[in-house]
């Protein structure tokens, strides 16, 4: 463990949201000047090992995570069975909203700025939850995600957002491009190079957490300024 990694205290959450509570880890690094908020898709969860290394990343970066599961223990059940949960936007966004919320009544989180990471159909999820709170979400990164699912939702996303598509993803980049002609906010898309839906190929999924980092560092520090004026 490098000195950095020293400095970032771990612990679990648990996120009360209507009649559910959701399981979630909070990785806080000292003098944290960003929170993001992960939003997992497609039988995800938030043990993924690649949104793990991208949270480590943010981390290096000064920058405090939470990976929530957005499904309870027995709606996953469910999911395995009939992978419809992973595809009803409506609720995951209302989770990451609830989600949101929670952490902004929390000691160690209501002053960090909010911004979202979502993966797969969780990146619709993300866009939805960033159109209904856009005073508060500042931000919002994909990776590989389905950022079409966000529908109607997408001309009113205010945060800047970014895009990250791997380059033999070709469905998923026409997909991805199609939403960006319908995003109005500050926006950019990412192609990564021989890269699949799933980052696996040497060097991809690094090339996706200097991108998020840049993005949230570039982004974040503006709602500093903002609720300073405020």
């Amino acid at each position: 463990m490098g000195p950095t990694a020293a400095r970032i205290a771990r612990q679990p959450l648990r996120i009360p949201i209507g009649a559910v509570t959701l399981d979630a880890d909070l990785s806080l690094p000292t003098r944290a000047t960003g929170l993001v908020l992960f939003a997992h898709g497609s039988g995800s969860s938030r043990f993924s090992p690649r949104n793990r290394h991208v949270a480590q990343r943010l981390g290096d970066a000064g920058l405090a995570t939470v990976l929530a599961d957005l499904l309870t223990a027995q709606e996953e059940l469910v999911d395995d069975r009939t992978t419809q949960l992973r595809f009803d936007i409506g609720l995951l966004a209302a989770r990451l909203v609830g989600a949101a919320d929670w952490l902004q009544t929390q000691p160690l989180t209501a002053a960090l700025p909010l911004a979202l990471f979502g993966a797969s159909t969780g990146a619709a999820a993300a866009l939805v939850a960033a159109a209904q709170r856009p005073q508060r979400i500042v931000a919002v990164v994909s990776r590989g995600g389905r950022p079409d699912l966000a529908g109607d939702a997408l001309p009113a996303v205010q945060a800047p957002t970014l895009l990250i598509v791997g380059g033999n993803d070709v469905p998923v980049i026409a997909l991805n491009r199609q939403a960006l002609n319908q995003l109005h906010a500050a926006k950019r898309m990412v192609i990564v190079p021989g890269a699949t839906h799933l980052f696996e190929e040497p060097g991809a999924l690094d090339v996706v957490a200097d991108e998020a980092c840049d993005w949230f560092l570039r982004h974040l520090p503006g709602l500093q300024r903002l609720r300073g004026m405020g």
